[in-house]
């Protein structure tokens, strides 16, 4: 496994993934890794580790993707109730390498969708490390997508600080990722849902982001 050691040029970013599924890292924020594959990335997921077809298909996306990465073994198990948030904690900095990155990227404290308890547990222990400075970052963003309550497939947040829309080339690779690498049908939520565009709450004071799971949590 091969780490990030140190800040890299702005034009070669050092980013951190950390995300509670496999194929999380490929459905809201695949499309921006195959933009910039300069930047150096690193994947954390979550859940999994010893879900064996999960796990492969994992690390076969992480090299379509480019990115270096590494799997836990968080509770992921039918009964979805909130996880205590010091042991989401503990395994994030047991995964994730102790450097300094140019940027974070997680899951929103309300999650992408109604509902997916572990996506807002991962969100909430990653803003609160980076808030005491246990997570070193210049910068943080969360996926910004919503369902309306089921009422449809997750679409990005127009509004959002950050909103990019994907070309069609790599849109394609990143839903070549969902059904081929992954194996979703193309009638499964997965492919129906890959989104044509990505869309980031962002931040660069974690005062501010602490604000947000509190806002968020509202919702839920």
């Amino acid at each position: 496994m091969i780490y990030p050691t140190q800040m890299t040029p702005v034009s070669q970013k050092s980013v951190a993934i950390i995300v509670a599924h496999p194929d999380d890292e490929t459905l809201w924020v695949g499309g921006t890794i195959l933009r910039h594959l300069s930047w150096k990335f690193f994947i954390v997921c979550m859940s999994r580790q010893y879900d064996i077809e999960r796990a492969t298909k994992f690390y076969k996306a992480l090299k379509i993707l480019s990115a270096d990465g590494i799997m836990g073994d968080l509770d992921d198990g039918p009964q979805q109730a909130p996880l205590e948030e010091n042991k989401v904690q503990q395994l994030v900095l047991e995964l994730l390498p102790p450097v300094h990155y140019d940027l974070v990227i997680t899951h929103n404290p309300s999650g992408e969708y109604t509902r997916h308890i572990r996506h807002e547990d991962v969100s909430k222990a990653v803003i609160n490390l980076w808030k005491t400075g246990k997570i070193s970052a210049s910068e943080l963003r969360t996926f910004a997508y919503e369902d309306n309550k089921r009422a449809y497939y997750p679409r990005p947040e127009r509004n959002a600080p950050v909103y990019q829309i994907l070309t069609k080339s790599t849109w394609l690779r990143k839903y070549s990722l969902i059904t081929k690498t992954y194996g979703f049908e193309k009638t499964s939520w997965e492919a129906q849902t890959t989104p044509r565009a990505e869309a980031f709450w962002q931040f660069t004071d974690p005062g501010e982001a602490v604000k947000w799971i509190e806002q968020e949590g509202v919702k839920t």
